[in-house]
């Protein structure tokens, strides 16, 4: 989501004017940011019902299938210091998990979370010159444990990436993790599970060509990009192909270089940071709204954003 999330050396030369200071909670903290009480909101181009039509299925708001844990409903994100953190955004409050436990060198970068509440972690190494090596963890999101050994060792050209779930359709608990790199010009590929390699998708077209891009995916069978184009956007993506079903560019939020993505309840959170601590951005696709002030001074630096497919499709009752 790279220590520096996904600028690679191109975008770094450009950053490295300035120092990047992560700042992480202690451990068994929780943050609620009750210091920013005021919202401020900009209307969108997504109208009324906005661009992508969520949450229309027969599963009442809840995600495909009822066989969800609680832990597996809730959004984790990742600090660029390793560590993990739950989150409740309709409470703006994130909890500490623990530090992860993955033993390797290499940086933390981007996530996703599968719907049994188990975070799948890029990490990434970087040789100065470009990125070397790329590896996916699987994470407790319990205690923030990590399986000894990579469970996919990623290619050339898809070392950093942007990370999503979604499921196979609408009425499917089976999911599908999609992933997306910049190293081959900006590429949609997906995770072939039996043989634990990349199967590449498709390119993103038109205004999107090259561009980094986050993921996350739904529980009816979506899947949507954060674009860190100008402005950046949000758009909904044909996970057959990489084209794009419909977008929304939102100007009032910051063109980041760290940064994540995420669904629940009908809205996207986009996690964002030029230099020092991450905020996070609301934008609710119901009535076209954009509010880039839905928390700030949250502490920590983001880079990585997880949410299961099990994650509510509409706001909870």
């Amino acid at each position: 989501m790279l220590g520096i999330r996904r600028l690679g050396w191109w975008g770094w030369a450009i950053a490295a004017t300035a120092a990047l200071v992560a700042c992480s909670a202690s451990k068994g903290s929780t943050l609620d940011d009750d210091d920013d009480d005021t919202t401020s909101s900009s209307s969108g181009t997504g109208g009324a019902g906005g661009l992508f039509n969520i949450g229309g299925n027969a599963n009442g708001g809840s995600g495909a299938g009822s066989n969800c844990s609680e832990a597996a409903k809730l959004i984790y994100v990742l600090s660029d210091a390793n560590d993990l953190y739950s989150f409740k955004p309709d409470e703006k409050v994130f909890t500490l998990v623990g530090q992860l436990g993955c033993q390797t060198s290499m940086s933390p970068n981007s996530m996703a979370v599968d719907r049994n509440a188990v975070a799948w972690v890029n990490y990434v190494d970087n040789n100065g010159l470009g990125d070397s090596a790329g590896s996916i963890y699987k994470v407790s999101t319990a205690d923030a444990s990590c399986e000894p050994a990579p469970t996919v060792n990623l290619t050339s050209g898809w070392y950093r990436i942007g990370m999503g779930f979604s499921t196979d359709g609408v009425d499917t608990d089976n999911e599908t993790l999609f992933i997306t790199s910049i190293g081959i010009g900006g590429s949609l590929g997906r995770i072939d599970m039996s043989s634990q390699s990349v199967v590449p998708v498709g390119n993103f077209s038109g205004q999107f060509a090259n561009q980094s891009a986050e993921l996350t995916g739904t529980g009816d069978g979506r899947l949507y990009a954060f674009f860190t184009s100008v402005p950046v956007e949000v758009a909904e993506i044909n996970k057959s192909n990489a084209g794009t079903i419909s977008n929304v560019p939102l100007p009032t939020v910051e063109v980041p270089n760290a940064w994540a993505f995420s669904f629940w309840g009908g809205d996207f959170y986009l996690y964002t940071a030029s230099f020092g601590d991450s905020r996070v951005n609301r934008y609710r696709p119901s009535d076209g709204t954009v509010d880039p002030n839905y928390m700030t001074n949250i502490g920590f630096r983001i880079v990585g954003a997880g949410v299961s497919t099990c994650a509510p499709l509409t706001p909870p009752r």
